[in-house]
């Protein structure tokens, strides 16, 4: 069963299943600008805080998230596994490349549907 992920920074919001994790249903929008880095817990890149839901946070880097981080639900998306619905904040570099959807011409959402602003120059 899909759970609903919503990021909280655009109020967007996506499908995940319980068995694949956060990063990798956002990969499978196929929505540009998702910054990917290992896909294994080690380089931080996919960094969000969770702010509700239950979750599997599964091992991750100390040099990514500190333990202290990780008390205050900073995870790696890459290594979070939903058990309910959740709202995430995407942060760092993450945080930049959704957040910058708000100024782009053609831009893709979690949903997966197409949003594109006519050009006045034709092709």
């Amino acid at each position: 069963m899909p759970y609903r992920i919503t990021i909280t920074n655009t109020g967007e919001s996506y499908a995940c299943a319980g068995e694949d994790n956060l990063l990798k249903a956002m990969e499978q929008l196929r929505r540009k600008g998702i910054p990917v880095g290992c896909r294994n817990g080690g380089c931080g890149v996919c960094k969000v805080r969770v702010l509700q839901g239950d979750c599997v946070m599964n091992k991750m880097s100390r040099a990514a998230v500190s333990e202290e981080e990780q008390r205050q639900g900073h995870a790696l998306a890459c290594r979070v596994q939903p058990r309910s619905d959740m709202q995430v904040e995407v942060v760092g570099r993450m945080a930049r490349a959704v957040e910058s959807r708000r100024s782009a011409s053609f831009s893709f959402d979690f949903r997966g549907e197409g949003r594109m602003k006519q050009s006045d120059k034709e092709n």
